[in-house]
C-alpha cells in the first residue's frame, strides 16, 4: 500500500505543484517578508483520544502541531484559523469551551490571534482543521531541500518522550513520571529556537520531528538529494524513558521512530558549527552523498536506517 507521502508526491508531480513539499507553504507577502501557511488535520482516535485527553489538552495540541511547522521554517506565527466538525455528544456541555481555553492559552504565549474558521456538526468523530499563518524575513524561509554533503545533522532537546507517553497511555499505566505523558498531550513547539536559527543564517535545511527522527530525516534527504549517517550514541534520548522503560533498545526505538516530540531537526555546515554552542542542540551525524540512503552506526558497525515513524496508510 502506498503511503501518504507517496500520494502527496504523486499529486505534486502530476499537477506541477512547485510550492508543495515543506512544513509550510511559502508565499510572497511584501518587500520585507514572506507568508508562511501551515495546515493540519487532527482526527479523534487517530491523533488524539477522548479517554485520555481533556478538552484543553486537545485544543493545545491542535495549535502546537501547526506552530511547530512555522518553527521548522524559522518563522513567526501570527494568525490562526480553526474549523471543527463536532459530534452532537460533545456540543451540549462545556467541552468546546475548554477546548478553546487550551487553544488560546498556547496562542497567547506565542502571540497568535484567532481570525476565523468554521464549525459543523458531524455524525462521525471529532475532527479539527488547524491553519496557522505566519511570516519570515524575505527569502529566508528554511526549507528541507538545502542540505549538502558534509553538513552536520542536529536535533534540539531530547527524543522519545512523547512516544513513551503514548505507550503509557495506550497501556493504561500510571507512573509518577508524568513528564512523558505531558510531552504527548501538551507538546512544546520550538518557535523561539526556530527564529534564533533563522537569525543566525547558517541553517541549510530544517524540519520538525513529528513523524519520527528516521522518517523526518528521510524527508530532508529526499528533498535535498542526499543521504545521512547517524551516530546512535549521539541521539539525545529523553532521560525519563530509562526510569520508565528499563530496556535501552526499546528507548532507542522510541527516540528514533516514535515521533511527536516536535523538536527541530536541521543541518549546518561544519564551518558554522561554533555558532550553535549556546543553543540546546546536539550533533548526531553527517549528511552524505549517497542519495536517499540513511545509515546508523555504533561502535564501528554500520547498518541501514529505514524510516519507521508513524504513517496513516
Amino acid at each position: 500500500m502506498k503511503s501518504e507521502f507517496q500520494f502527496i508526491n504523486s499529486i505534486k508531480d502530476r499537477f506541477s505543484l512547485s510550492e508543495v513539499g515543506d512544513d509550510c507553504a511559502v508565499l510572497p507577502k511584501d518587500k520585507d517578508s514572506d507568508l508562511l501557511i501551515s495546515a493540519d488535520l487532527l482526527v479523534q482516535d487517530v491523533d488524539f483520544r477522548l479517554e485520555w485527553s481533556n478538552p484543553a489538552d486537545i485544543g493545545h495540541k491542535s495549535l502546537a502541531v501547526s506552530l511547530s511547522d512555522i518553527a521548522a521554517m524559522g518563522g513567526t506565527p501570527l494568525w490562526g484559523l480553526l474549523s471543527l466538525a463536532v459530534p452532537k455528544s460533545l456540543w451540549n456541555d462545556d467541552f468546546l469551551d475548554n477546548f478553546y481555553e487550551g487553544w488560546h492559552f498556547l496562542a497567547k504565549k506565542h502571540g497568535v490571534e484567532l481570525v476565523g474558521g468554521d464549525i459543523s456538526s458531524t455524525t462521525g468523530k471529532f475532527v479539527i482543521d488547524s491553519i496557522v499563518v505566519g511570516e519570515v524575513p524575505k527569502d529566508r524561509a528554511i526549507r528541507r531541500s538545502g542540505a549538502n554533503p558534509g553538513d552536520h545533522i542536529y536535533v534540539s532537546g531530547t527524543l522519545g518522550g512523547a512516544a513513551g507517553g503514548l505507550r503509557l497511555l495506550e497501556t493504561s499505566q500510571i507512573h509518577p513520571k508524568l513528564h512523558l505523558i505531558e510531552k504527548q498531550l501538551r507538546p512544546a513547539p520550538q518557535v523561539e529556537l526556530g527564529k534564533q536559527l533563522n537569525a543566525l543564517g547558517i541553517v541549510t535545511s530544517m524540519i520538525d520531528i513529528s513523524d519520527g527522527l528516521s522518517s523526518d530525516l528521510a524527508h530532508i534527504c529526499r528533498s535535498s538529494g542526499v543521504g545521512a549517517s547517524i551516530n546512535i550514541e549521539k541521539i539525545p534520548i529523553d532521560p525519563n524513558l530509562a526510569e520508565t522503560f528499563p530496556d535501552r533498545d526499546e528507548n532507542l526505538e522510541l527516540a528514533i521512530n516514535g515521533g511527536e516530540d516536535f523538536e527541530l531537526l536541521f543541518t549546518v555546515s561544519p564551518e558554522d558549527a561554533d555558532q550553535l554552542r549556546s543553543l540546546d542542540v546536539v550533533s548526531i551525524g553527517t549528511i552524505t552523498e549517497h542519495t536517499d540512503i540513511l545509515e546508523i552506526f555504533q561502535k564501528g558497525n554500520t547498518k541501514e536506517l529505514r524510516p519507521g515513524g508513524f504513517r496513516h496508510f
